[in-house]
């Protein structure tokens, strides 16, 4: 590796980050560039390990240490190389990714894991910056037809790479912009959207055609697309939210993450949206259910649209600051952290559940009553017993429900095929990643569950080969990780 006793004699330094008074006031993203010749220093940590368990935390199977080793030696170029050999957007996992390579990081044992996740950023932005992320389109076409059901990471993925290998591809998405979750679920601040639209327009540049406004199961109908297109894949994600079934639940001012988090977005694209339409938490006193990333991007756009206080509820105990005897590396650490967004404010509140919403005399949610758990263990199953002596209530205008998914909606192509489904309730695929219906394929949350954005790529570019495998027999695409 570039500098052998890097680990010992280099500490971990934080990523820059812009100062909270000011990112408070824009939507821009919180995050710096990392200057070059401290990550350059920050590189040189990565050890000569000899098994380098990055590669086992990263669904991706990203080739961590080499670029690291090139980006030390200054070798910008094949650093990106590296980089794009596995990972189709690096660019988007930059930012968006919690970075289990990290967690993996032979360094995690006994002090801070290198800074993988900057390095990757900063590789793929010099890319950029440089010109050298270009166009690939393929040299000949095989004219099969393909059709990728969704535009979250996932069905891009699996698109880039089925187009690289010679198919026609079109992208059908049913909001009025490609991008899924990547669009109107992920805020601003976490990635501007330049970054999502800077690679939809090398796709189009590589052949991929983007289909909006194209709700699959309705119009058109997925028994449209099977006489248009030689096969299909569906990657429409995990959509169908988690709700919590207590007494005032019908009350106004109770809204799920995903019905917040989007009108918020498109007012950053420039979208008008009618006052009357818009939920806002101007003024208000917000309360966040649920403690995972979601919750935190609510968080962090509640605290830019003004509310006047925010409390982020978790059933879960706060977890650790360090890992705990069960929990060993290099499993992903359970351990305490803080995001940008919890940096900015807010009050976040462990092992407690909501018993029932309170509202006024004009139907508008005014309180919530809560009450501490512990938990337990009933026979092997965990669950959660109320802590007597502990119920409080709390005042409230708005309350944001961001307690996950259930799975895909069952609404569009999964009804419209009977597709198998998992006892998850996800839809059912075999080890060429073909649902139960022949040339139907499937990948990304919609098979997998609600997951991580790294995982979403790597099952695209997955079920890509078995397209191309049904297709043509053979493949040159890069087989899946075992």
């Amino acid at each position: 590796m570039g500098k052998v006793t890097g680990f010992l004699e280099i500490h971990r330094k934080k990523a820059p980050s812009r100062p909270i008074d000011e990112r408070l006031r824009d939507w821009q993203e919180v995050s710096l560039p990392y200057p070059v010749q401290d990550l350059q220093t920050q590189a040189a940590r990565c050890m000569d390990c000899g098994i380098p368990f990055c590669h086992q935390g990263c669904p991706l199977g990203n080739i961590i240490p080499d670029w690291n080793d090139l980006v030390y030696r200054d070798r910008w170029p094949e650093a990106l190389d590296r980089l794009h050999a596995t990972n189709n957007f690096p660019e988007w996992t930059g930012r968006l990714c919690p970075a289990p390579c990290e967690g993996s990081c032979v360094l995690e044992i006994n002090d801070d894991p290198v800074t993988i996740k900057a390095v990757e950023q900063t590789i793929i932005e010099r890319g950029f910056e440089a010109g050298r992320v270009v166009p690939q389109p393929p040299a000949v076409r095989t004219g099969k037809r393909v059709a990728v059901v969704g535009s979250g990471p996932a069905g891009l993925a699996a698109a880039q790479q089925l187009n690289r290998a010679g198919h026609l591809v079109t992208v059908l998405e049913r909001s009025d912009r490609i991008g899924g979750l990547l669009r109107y679920g992920i805020p601003e601040f976490k990635m501007e959207k330049r970054f999502l639209d800077r690679r939809l327009q090398l796709m189009e540049k590589e052949g991929v055609v983007f289909q909006p406004n194209a709700n699959v199961g309705t119009n058109p109908t997925v028994a449209m697309l099977q006489r248009e297109f030689d096969a299909i894949v569906l990657a429409c994600g995990a959509g169908a939210p988690r709700d919590l079934p207590i007494p005032g639940r019908e009350l106004a001012g109770i809204h799920f993450a995903m019905d917040f988090l989007p009108l918020q977005n498109r007012r950053c694209e420039g979208d008008p949206i009618p006052d009357g339409e818009f939920i806002s938490a101007a003024g208000r006193r917000v309360v966040i259910i649920g403690g995972g990333d979601t919750g935190a991007d609510c968080l962090g756009t509640v605290h830019r649209q003004g509310a006047t206080s925010v409390h982020q509820f978790e059933l879960l105990p706060r977890p650790p600051d360090r890992r705990a005897p069960d929990n060993p590396w290099p499993q992903w650490p359970n351990i305490f952290r803080v995001s940008p967004a919890h940096e900015e404010g807010g009050e976040r509140i462990y092992s407690v559940s909501t018993r029932r919403f309170l509202g006024d005399d004009r139907g508008r949610v005014r309180a919530l009553e809560a009450i501490s758990v512990e938990i337990v263990r009933d026979g092997g199953r965990l669950d959660f017993r109320p802590v007597p002596g502990t119920e409080f209530t709390l005042d409230v205008d708005l309350v944001l429900l961001a307690m996950g998914f259930l799975g895909p909606e069952r609404a569009g192509p999964i009804e419209e095929l009977g597709l198998a489904l998992t006892e998850r309730g996800n839809v059912r695929r075999d080890d060429r990643w073909m649902t139960s219906v022949p040339g139907v394929f499937t990948c990304g949350d919609m098979q997998r569950g609600q997951s991580l954005i790294v995982w979403a790529i790597a099952e695209g570019r997955s079920c890509a080969r078995g397209v191309d495998l049904y297709l043509m027999d053979a493949s040159d695409l890069p087989a899946p990780l075992p």
